[in-house]
């Protein structure tokens, strides 16, 4: 089955989405992140993807109670990626109950706390891999690692994770189409594991194109937000592939 993820990006408390990463190029979608995360589950959301966009740009969580918040406000699993880079963060998060929390610069610095938390959550455990022309950017997409986007995500797969969350930087938040090559090559790399698409999505054929490369999901954004793409439409259209 192919999950249509809708995107709940955080920042000063409010829900927006950034062109390409960039924190000053952030657009406002709403005041009130929980409204819209009712919003989506009322359009057939099963999953939502919360992003603290304040905490990966200062490198610890920063809206952990509004994300509380948004948990209680529906009843779909919620996943949470931004600023969790300590054991101390990861707990905090499942403590807001949580339904999986996404790695992304720790899972590359930090190997130790990468397995700990596998053996601890196992696949509550899932890892971000942010890629600017095949390599892994962290600390908030500001930085640019020397790492091979396949590489790390083969990598991972021998360490037990089973989620990949694999977002295109350069096509993120600009609606000009998702690099489904990129993503089927990433597919093709961890066979063994769940690879869910984010960055680019525009129309629902874009949708179908990455079903098509066998992730098992796509996360979208500034699409759903400014009405490119209808949610519940989406979530129809993709519900057999």
């Amino acid at each position: 089955m192919f999950r249509v993820i809708p995107a709940i990006d955080l920042q000063g408390g409010r829900a927006v989405q950034l062109a390409q990463g960039d924190f000053e190029r952030s657009t406002v979608f709403g005041d009130d992140p929980p409204a819209v995360a009712r919003r989506w589950e009322a359009a057939g959301a099963e999953l939502v993807h919360v992003v603290d966009l304040d905490g990966a740009r200062e490198g610890g969580p920063r809206q952990l109670s509004l994300v509380g918040q948004i948990v209680r406000a529906i009843g779909v699993p919620v996943q949470l990626g931004g600023g969790l880079r300590s054991a101390d963060d990861v707990e905090a998060a499942f403590a807001e109950g949580v339904a999986q929390v996404v790695l992304g610069t720790a899972a590359l610095e930090d190997a130790a706390l990468l397995d700990a938390s596998v053996e601890r959550f196992g696949e509550r455990i899932a890892v971000g891999i942010d890629a600017r022309d095949g390599r892994v950017a962290i600390r908030g997409w500001r930085d640019l690692s020397d790492r091979d986007a396949l590489g790390f995500a083969r990598a991972l797969a021998t360490r037990g994770v089973r989620t990949i969350v694999y977002t295109d930087i350069v096509r993120d938040g600009m609606l000009g189409g998702p690099n489904v090559a990129a993503t089927g090559r990433m597919v093709a790399a961890v066979p063994e594991v769940e690879v869910i698409a984010s960055g680019g999505v525009s129309r629902p054929d874009d949708l179908l194109a990455l079903a098509g490369t066998g992730a098992r999901g796509a996360i979208v954004g500034t699409a759903i937000y400014t009405g490119a793409v209808d949610l519940a439409k989406a979530i129809e259209l993709c519900s057999a592939c």
